[in-house]
């Protein structure tokens, strides 16, 4: 199966300029938990999430609006062609540790977004394109280091 068959086309994009609250408010009004961040010739830089951006809020103390998207955005680019098998793409959300992964043209433009929740409503479907094992395989490597690490208790609910 191949990328093209399950991405979702409708991507929202937030400019390499732009500030952490400008994401917040693009995730918010999109309902989406991340968005690719492109330069000036509309390339895939980075990705920011709204983990990114609580994380950014948190250990720098200040606005979001003052607060610029490069302090805060992936450091490593992982993208993917519309016309990659879909096996690959899980392979690089379970080696980066990706819900999420922006699907790029020739150019590096954005064309779409492939994630873990794309592969699995396929194989919720029915189809016996992707297995569940797959998924959960994938969904497992994603979340490996959360629980390798613990969950963190704050001293208030630990008392």
């Amino acid at each position: 199966m191949k990328v093209q068959e399950i991405m979702t086309r409708n991507v929202f994009c937030i400019g390499d300029a732009q500030s952490l609250n400008d994401a917040a408010q693009l995730m918010w009004e999109h309902n989406c938990g991340s968005v690719p961040v492109v330069n000036e010739d509309r390339q895939v830089v980075a990705m920011i999430t709204d983990r990114d951006i609580a994380m950014a809020a948190y250990t720098q103390g200040r606005c979001l609006a003052d607060i610029p998207l490069d302090t805060a955005q992936s450091q490593q680019l992982v993208c993917c062609k519309s016309d990659d098998d879909i096996r690959e793409v899980q392979h690089m959300m379970r080696t980066h540790q990706l819900h999420r992964i922006p699907v790029v043209d020739d150019k590096l433009q954005p064309i779409g977004i492939v994630s873990l929740n794309d592969i699995a409503g396929v194989c919720q479907s029915g189809s016996r394109q992707i297995q569940p094992k797959d998924v959960s395989d994938t969904l497992a490597a994603i979340c490996g280091s959360v629980r390798a690490k613990g969950v963190a208790v704050s001293r208030e609910a630990a008392a």
